[in-house]
C-alpha cells in the first residue's frame, strides 16, 4: 500500500469542512488506493463540534483513513503535511467592508504562513479557500518564503463550475459539453468569467449563444453574484459546492488536463498577460499531473482586457492595503 498523504484542513468543523472531510476519507481527493491522514485544525470554541465530526468519520470505517489528528495548535496541525487546505477565515458580515475583512483575516494568515514554513513537509502544496482568498494567500505566502511560490493556490474553481453550468443551461447541453472556461482576476465581484474562449461541443460559446447582451447582462453578473444568491436562498453560504470545487482544484493540479482544455485557479503571477508579478491571480492553467503552467498566448480582446484589468486593479489595491505584512 502507498504511504499516506498528510492533509491539514483549517476550519475543519465548518460547513465546508463537514462537506469535504468524508469525501477525502472515501478516496475522492487522491484516489481509491491512496491512504490519507487528516490533521484537523480549529479554534477552541469549535472543538466540541469537530470531535462530533471525528466520531462520524470513525463510524464510517473508511479503509483509506489512516489516522486523524484534532488540534488548535498550528504547529502541531501543520507538522509534516503534504497538503494544506486553508478553509477557515472570519466570514464577511452585514455592514462589513471588504477592507475590514482583509484586515481581520490578515493576522490569521500571517500566523498560518509562518507555521507552515516551520512545520510542513518539503513537498507541501497549499490551497487557500477562506475569503478574501487571493489576498489571504498572498499574505500567507509572504510569511513562508522558503516554500516556492508555485506551490501556493487560491480557489476560483467554484466560479468556473458556476460559469459552466450557466453556459450549459443556456445552450441546453450536458455540462460535459462545456470546456475552456477561464475565470480571471480576483475571487470577488470583479472576477471575469471568460466566455470568449469558452467552448460548447468544441465550438465557440458565442457561436451557439449569439446574443452578447446575455453574456454581459446575465451570464457575468450571475456568476459573480451566485454566492450571494445561495445565501439568500438557504440562509447559509455555499458549502457542498465549495467542497466539491476544492476537490476539483486539487484534481486540476494532480491529474493531467484533457488535451486542449484548461481550468481556473489563483496562482502567483510571473508576469503573464501583463499582470504584475507577485499578485495571486486567477488564470487558466493546465497540468500534466506533476507540474502545471499558465496557458500561454490566449488572445484577449478589448472587452476581456478591460474586465481583467479592473479585477487586477482591485487585487493591487488589496495588496497595497496589506503591504506592511508582505
Amino acid at each position: 500500500m502507498k504511504p499516506p498523504i498528510s492533509i491539514a484542513i483549517t476550519g475543519a468543523a465548518g460547513q465546508i469542512g463537514y462537506a469535504l472531510l468524508f469525501r477525502i476519507a472515501s478516496g475522492a481527493l487522491f484516489g481509491p488506493d491512496q491512504p490519507v491522514i487528516l490533521k484537523l485544525i480549529e479554534i477552541p470554541q469549535a472543538l466540541k463540534a469537530l470531535n462530533g465530526v471525528v466520531m462520524e468519520l470513525d463510524d464510517c470505517v473508511f479503509p483509506l483513513l489512516h489516522d486523524i489528528l484534532v488540534t488548535t495548535d498550528l504547529n502541531e496541525g501543520f507538522q509534516d503535511v503534504n497538503w494544506a487546505l486553508l478553509i477557515g477565515s472570519v466570514p464577511r458580515k452585514a455592514g462589513m467592508e471588504r477592507s475590514d475583512l482583509i484586515g481581520i483575516n490578515a493576522k490569521i494568515f500571517v500566523e498560518q504562513g509562518r507555521a507552515l514554513e516551520r512545520q510542513a513537509a518539503e513537498d507541501i502544496r497549499l490551497l487557500v479557500v477562506g475569503n478574501p482568498c487571493n489576498t489571504n494567500c498572498l499574505i500567507a505566502m509572504n510569511q513562508a518564503r522558503d516554500i516556492p511560490s508555485n506551490r501556493w493556490f487560491a480557489m476560483t474553481r467554484l466560479d468556473e463550475n458556476r460559469a459552466k453550468f450557466q453556459l450549459a443551461r443556456k445552450a441546453s447541453v450536458p455540462i460535459t459539453a462545456v470546456t475552456n472556461v477561464a475565470v480571471w482576476g480576483n475571487h470577488s465581484a470583479t472576477q471575469y468569467p471568460d466566455f470568449y474562449h469558452a467552448k460548447i461541443n468544441g465550438r465557440p460559446a458565442t457561436e451557439l449563444i449569439e446574443k452578447v447582451e446575455w453574456f454581459d447582462h446575465t451570464f457575468i453578473p450571475t456568476v459573480q453574484k451566485r454566492g450571494g444568491e445561495v445565501i439568500r436562498a438557504r440562509g447559509l453560504s455555499s458549502a457542498a459546492s465549495a467542497a466539491n470545487a476544492i476537490i476539483d482544484s486539487v484534481h486540476s493540479l494532480t491529474k493531467a488536463t484533457p488535451e486542449g482544455d484548461w481550468h481556473s485557479i489563483c496562482v502567483c503571477s510571473e508576469g503573464a498577460y501583463d499582470i504584475p508579478k507577485g499578485l495571486i491571480v486567477s488564470l487558466p492553467i493546465r497540468s500534466d499531473g506533476q507540474t502545471w503552467e499558465v496557458v500561454p498566448d490566449l488572445t484577449l480582446n478589448a472587452y476581456s482586457r478591460e474586465k481583467i484589468d479592473a479585477s487586477i486593479a482591485e487585487l493591487q489595491a488589496e495588496k497595497n492595503a496589506v503591504q506592511a505584512l508582505l
